[in-house]
């Protein structure tokens, strides 16, 4: 009987020691997977809120690249001849809000004319445009005076253009005119004291002839507004890449700071009970 009962005593704690290992190896695989988890879903919420985080500072730092309103002229015209008896006039409303225009942003102001290659239009030569910016309350921010005129061609020219696109002008795919292009104001910042909210444009000239004019305000981007408008992957990298740092950086700040007080609670916890201990045994003794 003793030989069996050493066999027995032998096999039972065996498998209590396979048992205690097995335990110890499934919660150390459980632990493994709940911080593998835990690191998975807290990357996953750093780079989701980089993005975020950089998605609303691209819309919020980045103004809008162009802004186009339909220039409508208006003028007097005449009651015994032909033709304009006024300059042509017209005031285009920017917005009806107090703010349009994004403070310290510089714009430029350019105004597209229409114009056929009429004889009126050839024989009118330079001719002057000029432009008033104005507030809300009608205060005067800025104004300007610009010279234009048609593109200069040559007879020989316009007859070897005429001839060659000739089909085209019969069908109505090609029309004898020119897109003149005048810029107002190269560098125009907004006032923030007075916002734009209106601007008079007055053509100095009662023989000029046009289809259509329309005003473009487009911003001229320079530095990190140059690089994220025209390298936008580039830029979108860069700025996700560092707040991502940054984010993890001060996760991880925490963290450890959170560990050092967990473990010096747990080392105070400890020195107070042997204290607690050492006194109950003096109490005895």
């Amino acid at each position: 009987m003793l030989p069996f009962s050493i066999l027995s005593r032998y096999i039972t704690k065996r498998w209590f020691k396979v048992q205690t290992t097995t335990r110890r190896n499934v919660q150390s695989a459980k632990d493994t997977i709940l911080h593998g988890s835990v690191i998975v879903i807290s990357s996953i919420l750093v780079i989701w809120l980089s993005i975020f985080l950089y998605t609303a500072f691209y819309y919020a730092y980045m103004p809008s690249m162009s802004y186009v309103r339909p220039v409508n002229m208006n003028f007097k015209s005449c009651d015994e001849e032909k033709g304009v008896c006024s300059f042509p006039q017209a005031s285009v409303q920017l917005t009806k809000k107090q703010q349009l225009l994004m403070i310290g942003q510089p714009y430029k102001v350019n105004l597209h004319l229409e114009m056929p290659e009429s004889p009126a239009n050839k024989e009118l030569g330079m001719f002057m445009v000029c432009v008033e910016l104005r507030s809300r309350n009608g205060f005067l921010v800025d104004h300007t005076c610009r010279s234009a005129m048609l593109h200069y061609r040559s007879t020989l020219l316009h007859m070897l253009t005429t001839l060659t696109f000739s089909p085209m002008m019969i069908f109505g795919n090609v029309e004898e005119k020119q897109d003149v292009i005048l810029e107002l104001f190269s560098n125009f910042e907004e006032d923030q004291n007075h916002p734009v909210t209106m601007i008079f444009i007055e053509i100095q000239s009662r023989h000029i002839e046009f289809y259509s004019a329309n005003l473009v305000i487009s911003a001229h981007l320079l530095g990190i507004r140059y690089w994220m408008f025209y390298w936008p992957f580039l830029s979108a990298c860069v700025g996700i890449g560092s707040i991502l740092f940054f984010i993890t950086f001060l996760c991880t700040l925490s963290y450890l700071h959170f560990t050092n007080e967990t473990e010096n609670t747990d080392e105070n916890n400890e020195k107070n009970d042997l204290k607690e201990d050492s006194d109950i045994k003096s109490d005895n003794d």
